[in-house]
């Protein structure tokens, strides 16, 4: 199984707990393939480095599509339908206001024979059932919060803030051009899916172009949790 390692940073994101895939590697190994702004990296500085493509050869490599806005279902299949981008990993994450959820990131169904919003159907209610079992094995507010997850996930939301795709670098300005991808950033030559390190840069994450420059750090968690 296709398996994309979720940085766990709360520098970068999150989190009310540890989500990730279920067969993940070490968070944080020295071998894997870092994807996503690093901690304390400017927002702006990381637009910039995400646009370079580092060289290779031409062929399909590992990318993250990171959005502007969280994305329905639909909305994320469509930011990568016939661009000839091939989605492997869905990474989710409820967005409460003032309040750290985690990065949920779900391998994608790879058989071919699953329409592409079906697959992330699947994905999505993986992800929910991730958090599920988070709140039954927590306290407190970890608890709370991933109940919540839950709950949204289940019903079915708009939570999709990145995708792992497999993508041939000459097919990048299609890609980078669909409406509500923010950036697309592409693996070094011989990277594999398999072994990424995955911190998408957030929604939430901007630069309002004034000094000092925004940078990458941990979104507020002083926010009442909804009930789940």
């Amino acid at each position: 199984m296709l398996a994309v390692v979720l940085v766990i940073a709360l520098l970068t994101a999150w989190v009310a707990g540890a989500g990730s895939t279920p067969s993940q590697g070490v968070p944080g190994s020295t071998d894997a393939t870092r994807l996503g702004p690093a901690p304390g990296e400017t927002v702006a500085g990381y637009l910039a480095r995400a646009a370079v493509v580092p060289p290779g050869p031409p062929g399909p490599r590992p990318a993250l599509v990171q959005f502007a806005v969280e994305q329905d279902l639909p909305g994320a299949a469509a930011a990568v339908a016939g661009t000839g981008a091939t989605a492997r990993e869905a990474v989710f994450r409820v967005p409460l206001p003032r309040v750290q959820t985690a990065l949920r990131g779900v391998t994608l169904d790879a058989s071919g024979t699953v329409d592409p919003v079906a697959a992330l159907r699947l994905a999505e209610a993986r992800a929910g059932n991730q958090a599920g079992e988070q709140a039954r094995t927590s306290s407190g507010r970890p608890a709370a919060v991933a109940a919540a997850e839950s709950s949204r996930l289940s019903a079915g939301c708009a939570c999709v803030v990145a995708l792992v795709v497999e993508t041939d670098p000459a097919a990048l300005p299609a890609l980078r051009a669909r409406p509500g991808v923010r950036a697309v950033e592409v693996a070094p030559a011989g990277a594999r899916v398999g072994a990424l390190a995955v911190s998408p840069l957030l929604p939430q994450q901007s630069d309002d172009g004034r000094d000092p420059p925004e940078t990458v750090g941990p979104v507020p968690d002083d926010g009442p949790v909804p009930a789940g």
